[in-house]
């Protein structure tokens, strides 16, 4: 048993040891006539693992109780495709959109995209929103 456990700790930890984990997060504007807060920036933060070069998945942080699932393949070195879904009612949920990734500093990035819904809403549309987002790679 200790073995098994030992083979384990070790294929975990180089596991973790080459992988890159990706810190995100999402600029929330304020309301009209509200002042900008720390929150503006940490009201969408998120992890994501790298699996390899062209994808990275994770989850980001939507409310104080709710998860979205994120993933994104790379067309090129700045430009990728991103899918968005909460947890619940993926199907129903899900965003898909284009952004660019450029970086500003040793791995940090600034991400302006673009996200629409995949479903119409209760008026026929699907309205898109510009996001504006930064990254972080470990």
């Amino acid at each position: 048993m200790k073995k098994l456990f030992l083979t384990a700790v070790i294929a975990l930890s180089t596991l973790v040891a080459s992988a890159q984990f990706v810190v995100i997060t999402t600029y929330v504007a304020p309301e009209d006539g509200a002042d900008w807060e720390t929150t503006s920036l940490t009201d969408k933060i998120g992890v994501g693992y790298t699996l390899n070069d062209k994808y990275v998945v994770g989850v980001v942080k939507v409310a104080e109780d709710s998860l979205n699932l994120w993933g994104t393949y790379s067309i090129n070195e700045n430009v990728y495709i991103k899918a968005e879904s909460s947890m619940k009612d993926i199907t129903d949920n899900l965003t898909i959109g284009i952004g660019y990734s450029y970086n500003i500093w040793k791995g940090l990035n600034i991400e302006p995209n673009y996200m629409v819904g995949i479903k119409e809403d209760e008026n026929g549309e699907r309205e898109g929103i510009f996001n504006l987002g930064l990254s972080y790679k470990l």
